[in-house]
């Protein structure tokens, strides 16, 4: 029989503070991303997100938008230490998170910069208020990401009409043989020149040093990345469980880059209207397969701390995933889920530790209540019991509750 899984990512769309937020990331216990959007624009209407029970799963009503009876819906804590994009996403497809280590780039640049200059390449120190990071080959520059969870990840960064994504790739590799931070991210896009990468460059704490990824201008045009983690075992998650017994896979968005997908497809953008009409084609081409996707620009304008323009993105959101709705058939189920929070009114532009929304769409399914759950894994253990494959390292699949 064949079936269609499709698991939506809204990237950083919290809908509250988890239990232990306070003593995790002290200062997210007061987040809400959904409430802080909801107070700067109280008349936000999302209709389809709504009728799947996004304000079921957030607790309270709003002026526009209230409980919807026989929604299906859930939520879920984070498994993973902190509140991160990469490990939330190696945690939805059924990674056991570990913790990892944590370590500013200054006490790696030492070492980072002879390992890159032992294999050959031409290394320059860069400093700032006593700060240093490296720029490599003049045009790759190798230092903290201030974007998420400081400590927890190393950018490198580089204009792609200048150099190429597989030499960045090269540096990237290099990097990650010598450090065990989570990840190492070699990124880049095209029209922009390593002036404005450097023009980019901020400070955190007066411990972390690096390139603000949206200032830099990387996500623009002809952006590339992929996310180089440490300790992940792609041979336990879904996509590549699946793929081991034949059934399609299509990763979409920012889980293109982050997820091992080997033998499935995988679609690296960022625009929000082309990630959805993207799915959109994928669904339409798909006869039996999972497909994930990832809305990146959420999360962008929560780093970014404009309410506005994440309102703006659910709206679009809202709109696709009503047309994406009326392409399912029976047997086909669709989750819109989240990775973390992002709060864009906190204060501070990282990631919230926020439970997610679990919104849950099959025809003719109602009233079906999945309660907290403690992983992001209990989805890819769902995705992998629909298809009747192997269970992933990690979760309890809620997928009998959805066929009772």
């Amino acid at each position: 029989m064949n079936k269609r899984f499709v698991v939506i990512v809204l990237d950083g769309f919290g809908i509250g503070a988890m239990k232990d937020a306070k003593i995790v990331r002290a200062g997210d216990e007061v987040s809400s991303t959904l409430g802080s959007i909801l107070s700067s624009f109280p008349d936000l209407c999302l209709p389809n997100l709504e009728k799947l029970g996004l304000m079921n799963a957030y607790g309270k009503n709003s002026n526009m938008m209230k409980e919807y009876p026989n929604a299906n819906f859930g939520k879920s804590e984070l498994m993973h230490f902190g509140a991160d994009t990469f490990m939330g996403h190696q945690e939805i497809m059924g990674t056991l998170p570990k913790r990892p280590l944590v370590q500013p780039f200054q006490g790696k640049v030492d070492e980072v910069k002879e390992h890159l200059e032992k294999n050959g390449h031409k290394v320059e120190v860069l400093e700032t208020e006593g700060l240093r990071y490296l720029l490599v080959d003049d045009y790759c520059t190798v230092g903290d990401n201030i974007d998420a969870d400081l400590g927890m990840a190393y950018n490198c960064t580089a204009p792609l009409d200048f150099m190429s994504f597989d030499k960045e790739l090269e540096i990237g590799k290099l990097v990650r043989e010598v450090v065990t931070v989570n990840r190492v991210i070699p990124f880049g896009g095209t029209n922009t020149t390593i002036k404005d990468i450097l023009n980019a460059e901020e400070t955190r704490d007066g411990k972390f040093i690096g390139i603000h990824a949206v200032k830099s201008k990387s996500y623009q045009q002809g952006y590339q990345c992929l996310h180089l983690g440490y300790g992940v075992d792609p041979k336990v998650q879904v996509p590549e469980l699946l793929s081991a017994q034949g059934v399609p896979v299509t990763l979409i968005g920012k889980v293109a880059d982050i997820v091992i997908n080997t033998n499935g497809k995988s679609i690296s953008c960022v625009p929000t209207e082309e990630v959805l009409n993207i799915t959109i084609d994928e669904i339409k081409a798909m006869q039996n397969g999972f497909i994930c996707t990832n809305v990146q620009e959420t999360d962008l304008a929560g780093h970014s701390q404009d309410a506005k323009k994440y309102k703006e993105l659910l709206e679009l959101a809202d709109e696709k995933i009503g047309e994406i709705i009326k392409l399912l058939h029976k047997e086909d189920t669709l989750i819109v889920m989240a990775d973390h929070g992002n709060d864009p009114n906190i204060g501070h532009n990282r990631h919230t530790r926020e439970n997610v929304p679990l919104l849950i769409y099959r025809e003719g399914l109602e009233n079906v209540h999945i309660g907290l759950r403690k992983s992001l894994s209990d989805v890819g253990a769902t995705v992998a019991e629909a298809f009747n494959s192997k269970a992933p390292q990690n979760g309890t699949s809620f997928y009998s509750e959805l066929n009772k």
